[in-house]
């Protein structure tokens, strides 16, 4: 495998990823892409937002590329985990389009840029911060579809819709019914297996 099919390969899961989770924000209002569905507040715009300064953290800063993009809630003294949701000012197109800026200026690194490339993560210990573009690239790509499960729960939490794309959902087909019966038999199941619970 040549470094530009390597690259391939790594961009196609890194976009893959990045679909999959804007996908989740369709046709719902600003209310459910925002409102936290854990108890640890996890939302959908706030994963976005998130995997957003990921990338331009990893893909960027790490590798001596700073986007100029301000972050905020990155900030030394900003509020604790307030990369994982939006404010009220914060709209869904701006935290939408910073997003989309971050894809181009990570993929502006990986094309520029050898995999075995160094770069030292600024937020890592000194002595345990070099990582090369291969590593941080993978890194990202794990993050971001870890992040693109969470949206895939919270989600169907909200109005049923599953899958990584629209026409893909990576499921069987059934009616409602159908999935009734079949999360009663996994109930009846796990009862069995915790003895009866």
């Amino acid at each position: 495998m040549t470094a530009t099919d390597a690259k391939a390969d790594l961009h196609f899961s890194l976009q893959s990823a990045r679909d999959a989770l804007l996908w989740k924000l369709e046709g719902l209002p600003e209310y459910d892409i925002r409102r936290p569905l854990t108890p640890t507040g996890t939302n959908l715009l706030g994963l976005v937002k998130h995997a957003a300064s990921v990338e331009l953290g990893y893909l960027g800063d790490t590798f001596g590329r700073p986007s100029g993009e301000p972050l905020p809630w990155l900030d030394e003294g900003a509020e604790v985990n307030a990369d994982m949701w939006a404010t009220a000012g914060e709209s869904r197109e701006f935290v939408v389009g910073l997003y989309r800026r971050a894809w181009a200026h990570a993929d502006a690194t990986i094309d520029a840029l050898a995999l075995d490339t160094l770069g030292k993560v600024p937020w890592w210990p000194d002595g345990k911060d070099e990582v090369t573009l291969h590593h941080a690239v993978v890194r990202v790509i794990a993050d971001t579809h870890r992040h693109a499960g969470h949206a895939d729960i919270l989600r169907e939490l909200i109005d049923g819709a599953v899958g990584m794309r629209e026409d893909n959902t990576s499921i069987p087909t059934g009616d409602s019914a159908w999935w009734e019966e079949y999360r009663g038999r996994l109930e009846r199941a796990a009862r069995e297996a915790g003895g009866g619970v």
